[in-house]
């Protein structure tokens, strides 16, 4: 029986560095885990039922129109995991009440004076995991300023050796052909200044266990 991939969300951070290339968050999943042991990936995780409650601002227009109805629920977890995982909260002073959003995440806003910054954020790609895979996820990333994360490095254990890496320091690392093309796009559009929105995000899935890249159709 195929497995139904669950919702996900990532977030690429890069950040200028004082010296040198850009540098983009990373970590390591454990050994012990059930999925990706030992592999290198950016924040992200599953989408949960209250994620969908979206904060103060909209995203870019063009992606709101590209994600559909559940847009927040995507980027919201997309934060929430980074958040969990890293310690970090990305997003904006805050400049006005985010009521009616209960649980640690929304408190750590908060508690900071801070709110997300939706407007800010682009969307690189979807990706689904193979037929074959025992574990599926349907995955939107999205790419976001590191300049943006405020807090230290801490996080839950779920990641590990977290650290932002200069993207020439990428190639020693052990990473998945998915995250490879994220990682890819998102120095590019990166390098490139492109406006957020621009670009349409691409569609990733597998044919015979080989990577296709596609155009989507809007939701």
């Amino acid at each position: 029986m195929i497995a139904r991939p669950r919702d996900a969300a990532g977030l690429v951070l890069i950040r200028a560095a004082k010296k040198g290339a850009p540098e983009i968050l990373i970590g390591r999943r454990p050994a012990k885990m059930g999925f990706l042991p030992g592999i290198h990936v950016v924040p992200g995780g599953r989408v949960d039922p209250e994620d969908s409650l979206a904060g103060p601002g909209l995203p870019h227009p063009a992606i709101v129109s590209q994600l559909g109805a559940r847009w927040a629920a995507f980027i919201n977890a997309a934060l929430r995991e980074t958040f969990e995982e890293t310690g970090l909260l990305y997003g904006r002073p805050k400049s006005g009440p985010i009521a009616g959003h209960s649980g640690p995440f929304w408190e750590a806003y908060r508690g900071q004076e801070w709110m997300p910054d939706y407007a800010s954020l682009d969307y690189l790609c979807r990706a689904i995991t193979p037929v074959t895979s025992k574990r599926r996820f349907n995955t939107r990333f999205f790419l976001g300023d590191g300049e943006m994360a405020a807090g230290s490095l801490a996080g839950n254990g779920e990641l590990e050796d977290l650290v932002w890496i200069p993207v020439t320091g990428l190639g020693a690392l052990n990473l998945v052909d998915v995250t490879e093309y994220v990682l890819k796009t998102a120095i590019r559009r990166w390098d490139s200044g492109i406006p957020v929105g621009t670009e349409a995000a691409k569609l990733l899935n597998y044919r015979n266990d080989i990577l296709q890249l596609t155009t989507m159709r809007k939701p």
